[in-house]
């Protein structure tokens, strides 16, 4: 909570205690006025003061003007009946600033989550200089620039790449959790974190408009996405204030001029006083004005609790009417943790197969080859694998146990020049050829959450008419496109 908050409350405790105490205190005329005074504009200073400020800037129809006018009149009411009764004029004040303590914790939180979660904005990008790295802000990086990123940091401009290799972990802009392999010629995106090679990059795009600056933009203006209720809201509030305070100020006024002027009685200014006053407290939509923004800030700040990003209230609203959902599997519905999910064997035993596939993939630390490791189960002994050769876009190739051993997807079959079996199996195929013939194939998918169905279940309560995930199409043309081992990606 910050020091702001705090101090709100603080006062809105003070305030609440004040009316509590003032309520078993015996005491009557001025000095009773005088304390609930106090009470009240310990509550309610700032927003007399900003319908103060409203008025001087000629715009004084607003939710503060109104508050004040309410509650005003509600002193003004009780000084009139001489009931000394202040204790609504308070607690509507109250009211209203416990509901804008908690409208701001939740934006406060939300934004905090955000920040924590969208931490994706490169704090500098490598220059070379005469063969040195000048560590420079982003932004003062021209487009053409060559740029060096060393593995472990944020890529800080769009770019293509002109020399090395590398895996990018991209799951902070796409929630992909499968590493990008990416090479000579390919583009790259600022906010993907470099892993493994060194990588230099010319750049295509200047800071402010590369692809980190502009989702950073997206979620920080998303306090200005404002749903319909809340643009609803804003225009009533222009044309009903002014209504109702002018309508006020006709029933005060006009009718003791009508007594005097057309019936020939005396004007009653203190009833119709009382009865304008009376009108325009009842008239005070507070519980509206209070509600609906507080709602939706309660919900996004409770979605971001949950790891949820909605970028304003407008997409809320939206989601309030959705029946039908498509989930992006990885991260979603999966842990984003391959495991070896099939060994189709021809004659070599489904142990052995994965025993190859696990040495020859002894070298690489990529997600793929720790998934093969780890199904093989047992210590790997380099010492009996010589040899190995990553071919771009196909595969591996290595010599384990003086047979030649070679993995990777379809691609790497026919470049051999060997027939392979198609595998309709969701997920990264693995084909395996051992001394130049065709051994099988091993079938490495995402492992499903423990919860997934769950959630399934409780959208389908909520009124999900239908819901599917992005998978099988997305594999089928995935092997179509030769896309499954030897580039790395991801099934999604």
């Amino acid at each position: 909570m910050s020091k702001k908050q705090k101090k709100m409350l603080t006062r809105i405790m003070a305030a609440a205690f004040g009316v509590i105490l003032l309520n078993f205190v015996p005491v009557t005329g001025i000095l009773r006025f005088t304390l609930y005074l106090a009470v009240y504009l310990v509550i309610g200073y700032d927003i007399l003061k900003k319908a103060g400020r409203g008025i001087l800037n000629r715009r004084m129809f607003d939710e503060n003007f109104l508050m004040a006018v309410a509650t005003i009149g509600a002193f003004a009411l009780a000084v009139y009946s001489k009931s000394g009764d202040y204790n609504e004029a308070i607690a509507v004040m109250l009211f209203y600033q416990i509901g804008e303590l908690f409208q701001s914790y939740a934006v406060g939180k939300s934004r905090r989550n955000i920040s924590a979660l969208m931490d994706i904005r490169p704090d500098y990008a490598n220059v070379e200089c005469d063969g040195k790295l000048e560590k420079r802000d982003p932004d003062e990086v021209g487009i053409g620039s060559i740029i060096v990123v060393q593995p472990g940091e944020k890529v800080p401009l769009d770019g293509i790449v002109v020399e090395g290799s590398s895996s990018l972990n991209t799951s902070a802009l796409t929630g992909e959790s499968l590493p990008r392999d990416v090479r000579q010629g390919e583009e790259v995106i600022s906010g993907c974190i470099n892993m493994t090679g060194v990588l230099k990059v010319r750049t295509t795009k200047q800071f402010e408009e590369s692809t980190v600056s502009k989702i950073l933009e997206l979620v920080e203006n998303s306090g200005s996405r404002k749903s319909k209720s809340e643009h609803f809201i804003s225009k009533f509030a222009k044309v009903y204030t002014p209504a109702v305070c002018y309508g006020a100020l006709a029933l005060a006024l006009l009718p003791p001029v009508i007594e005097m002027v057309f019936l020939g009685q005396a004007a009653q200014w203190g009833v119709w006083i009382y009865r304008a006053l009376t009108f325009l407290v009842i008239s005070c939509p507070c519980a509206l004005v209070i509600s609906i923004p507080l709602s939706f800030f309660a919900g996004i700040g409770g979605a971001s609790k949950a790891g949820v990003l909605i970028k304003g209230s407008n997409y809320m609203e939206t989601l309030s009417q959705t029946k039908y959902v498509m989930f992006d599997k990885t991260g979603t519905l999966t842990k984003g943790a391959f495991e070896v999910s099939a060994v189709h064997h021809n004659e070599l035993e489904e142990e052995k197969l994965l025993e190859y596939a696990a040495l020859a993939e002894c070298a690489s630390s990529h997600p793929i080859s720790k998934s093969l490791q780890k199904a093989y189960g047992k210590e790997i002994d380099r010492n009996r694998v010589s040899d190995i050769r990553e071919i771009s876009g196909h595969g591996i190739t290595a010599v384990v146990d003086g047979h030649e051993v070679a993995a990777g997807n379809d691609k790497l079959m026919k470049k051999l020049g060997l027939k392979y079996h198609e595998c309709h199996t969701a997920g990264t195929i693995i084909h395996m050829a051992i001394d130049k013939k065709y051994a099988g194939h091993i079938v490495i998918s995402d492992v499903v959450k423990e919860h997934s169905k769950e959630a399934v279940a409780e959208l389908k309560k909520a009124g999900i008419k239908k819901n599917s995930h992005a998978y099988r199409g997305f594999a089928e043309s995935c092997r179509a496109d030769g896309k499954n081992f030897g580039n790395r990606s991801s099934v999604q």
